[in-house]
């Protein structure tokens, strides 16, 4: 039924999803660990988005939310280490990005973030904090280390941290998505990672007090500290910046194996290629004018390399529908049997682990583990656990999580309990129909069942049953699967007896309404609960999610109240405006923590745009992608594409100058898509070819 409803959504836009009583965790996407391992979750958290241990055995967990979270001692601490709940801009893929230990955190309790700062508008920031003992974080004890790197369109800030065994830390830093100085565009045409006077599509590295280590590659006099402003005087080169050409360099990984500092960088593709890169020292990896191993936009041959250029050491393809490289993490040597040297790196898209081993100069990649679920794994590192070490992983999926896989071997694992109720509330007498049938064992052995309805009656012991609540209150429902060996899991649900969901309208937008980008959007709802009746706006919460081609991004974080407003957004690249879209929901929630959510697709006003080129089959680029004319594309309208018309030579070898834009404007220039359809011709002209002749006028050759 559920996957109807999303089939209707889909291709009835008009159609909005309620979903009632959400009183239950969300459905957990695990993924399949491979045989002799076991996936196991270990805490719910919203939005995590990296992950570090102390020396003590700790996890930092970050969210994008603004949080810092510490999980110990086999739980999650409740009360947040961190929380920015001012002085954060975490709408769009901003917000607390990256989490780093000081080597010497045994003794000086240091900690880096890298968060986006609202201090200036929207700037990333990169902080020294103390954690102490007790798992709390005085804002006071802020130190700024680097400041204002440009969060120019809201995505692409990248944000990870890490240190070297060198002890150098290092940062890697997004391209911002759109230009920052307006002169090339967003997505493939943002060539702000080019620009060496910007901290943009670079990796910087400092010591742990933030000043420059003397082995840094730009310190002649043609450079400069860029730490306070993000920038420094055009023609000079930042002396934080380590390596450069990079788009989005989400997550690193440094190699534990190593005897000195070796790591790789994943670096997400815009279009046609996922990249991992060796981190060295000065590299350029060619973004914006190569992906992959290809020329931006290109995907066949790719043999010739612009000169100067760093190339991956690996990239994929998007045609298996993975789309967007997150997380790594080397195995450390001698943890897991046959994985010594082995690298791994997850997919946000697809929710697959992958292998990457090295045999002399090439890469090979295979699968490790799959089903982690679409928009899912964000960032992975390998902890303490039982005397030895296990791959930790955060991911967005099942609500926000963070996963343990572990080595088993042959040893007996444990089963995993999933439980489903329905209904969750409703008037006294309450039936409840509990299903448990989902429940798994990863050795394949058969389970046994033991329900506890939490109101102190009789258990039961089959894998679905039926149970009724007599009395109003609030009730914990736990299942408990057992294997032959005694090993055991649990799920727990939440019943309400005797108290009926809220119901929420959403009022604006309509289902009907198409956005301009740039148009303000206000979101508003009615709420009536059936024992309470009309619900304050403090009882709602709502959510905006930017919906990528195959995967999503949150985009407005959760806000409570009524009248929330914001800003609607381009798509995030040319290529993917005709599958890409706004979603939103609200909650509504009534005093006993009873809920119900509305959600509602919200489309752009499509426009098609056609291109024209005199000679045809001409190419063109839009936003950095090429196009051959004549071509109809679809774009968003107000959004703002870049256009150039190059210079190129045709199958015969002619070569093709621009003349004019039917536009007006330059071989290169910029437009703002218009509320209908519209058609632009470019002219070329051919410098070799022989001259018209006029009419009548006979030629002997």
């Amino acid at each position: 039924m559920f996957r109807w409803l999303l089939a209707q959504l889909r291709s009835r836009p008009w159609v909005s999803l309620a979903v009632l009583n959400l009183v239950c965790p969300p459905a957990a996407a695990s993924g399949q660990a491979p045989p002799d391992f076991s996936n196991t979750l270990l805490a719910a958290v919203a939005q995590p988005t990296a992950l570090a241990f102390t020396p003590d055995g700790r996890v930092l967990i970050a969210s994008q939310l603004g949080r810092l979270y510490v999980y110990q001692n086999g739980a999650l601490v409740t009360l947040a280490a961190l929380d920015f709940s001012t002085g954060v801009c975490t709408n769009s893929e901003r917000g607390l990005l990256g989490v780093a230990v000081d080597p010497s955190f045994a003794s000086n309790g240091f900690i880096y973030l890298y968060y986006t700062s609202s201090s200036n508008g929207c700037v990333n920031r990169v902080s020294r904090f103390t954690l102490s003992s007790t798992n709390q974080v005085d804002r006071a004890t802020e130190r700024i280390l680097i400041d204002n790197i440009v969060s120019f369109a809201g995505n692409h800030n990248a944000g990870d941290l890490h240190f070297g065994r060198d002890g150098y830390l290092y940062i890697s830093v997004g391209d911002g998505g759109c230009d920052y100085a307006g002169d090339s565009g967003c997505a493939g045409a943002n060539d702000a990672a080019r620009d060496a006077h910007m901290l943009l599509g670079k990796i910087l590295r400092i010591n742990a007090d933030g000043s420059i280590p003397q082995t840094n590659p730009y310190l002649g006099p043609d450079s400069a500290r860029c730490n306070a402003t993000g920038r420094t005087t055009i023609g000079k080169q930042c002396q934080e910046t380590f390596a450069s050409g990079l788009r989005n360099p989400f997550r690193m990984a440094f190699d534990p194996n190593a005897s000195g500092t070796r790591f790789f960088i994943n670096d997400v593709g815009q279009g046609l290629w996922e990249e991992i890169d060796e981190g060295m020292i000065g590299a350029d990896y060619g973004w914006n004018i190569r992906e992959g191993y290809c020329i931006v936009d290109s995907s066949n041959g790719c043999t010739t390399q612009p000169a100067g250029l760093t190339p991956p050491i690996h990239a994929y393809g998007r045609s298996t529908g993975c789309a967007a490289v997150t997380g790594g993490a080397f195995v450390p040597n001698g943890v897991w049997p046959g994985y010594d040297n082995v690298y791994l790196f997850a997919d946000y898209t697809c929710g697959t682990i992958f292998t990457l081993t090295q045999n002399g100069s090439t890469f090979t990649r295979a699968t490790f583990a799959t089903g982690a679920g679409s928009s899912s794994i964000t960032a992975m590192r390998f902890g303490p656990y039982n005397g030895t070490q296990a791959l930790y992983y955060v991911t967005f999926a099942g609500g926000g999580q963070l996963r343990r896989i572990h080595y088993a071997g042959s040893a007996n694992r444990a089963p995993t309990a999933s439980i489903s109720a329905s209904p969750r509330s409703g008037p006294i007498p309450l039936a409840v129909g509990f299903d448990g049938q989902n429940s798994s064992d990863p050795d394949g052995s058969a389970l046994t069942f033991d329900w506890d309805f939490g109101d102190g009656t009789l258990h039961a012991t089959s894998a679905t049953v039926n149970h009724t609540y007599s009395n109003a209150g609030l009730y914990t429902a736990r299942l408990t699967v057992r294997d032959p060996q005694g090993l055991t899991g649990s799920a727990t649900t939440t019943i309400d007896a005797g108290n009926r969901a809220p119901v929420v309208t959403i009022t604006s937008p309509l289902p009907s309404t198409r956005f301009r980008v740039g148009e303000t959007i206000t979101l508003q709802a009615q709420a009536t609960d059936p024992e309470e009746g009309s619900l304050p706006a403090s009882s709602l919460q709502w959510t905006v999610t930017l919906h990528h081609d195959t995967h999503t991004h949150p985009f407005v974080p959760p806000t409570n109240g009524n009248g929330v407003s914001f800003t609607a957004p381009s798509p995030e690249d040319f290529a993917a405006a005709a599958t890409s879209y706004l979603s939103f929901a609200v909650t509504a929630t009534d005093s006993r923590g009873l809920s119900t959510t509305q959600s509602q697709q919200l489309l752009p006003r499509t426009v098609s745009l056609t291109f024209v080129t005199q000679p045809a089959g001409r190419t063109i680029t839009v936003n950095g992608a090429s196009l051959t004319g004549p071509r109809t594309v679809t774009s968003w309208d107000g959004y703002t594409l870049a256009l150039n018309a190059p210079t190129q030579t045709d199958s015969s070898s002619q070569a093709w100058v621009f003349q004019s834009w039917s536009d007006g404007g330059a071989a290169q220039h910029s437009i703002v898509t218009p509320s209908g359809a519209v058609s632009y011709t470019v002219t070329f002209v051919s410098p070799t070819a022989p001259p018209p002749v006029p009419t009548g006028v006979r030629v002997i050759r």
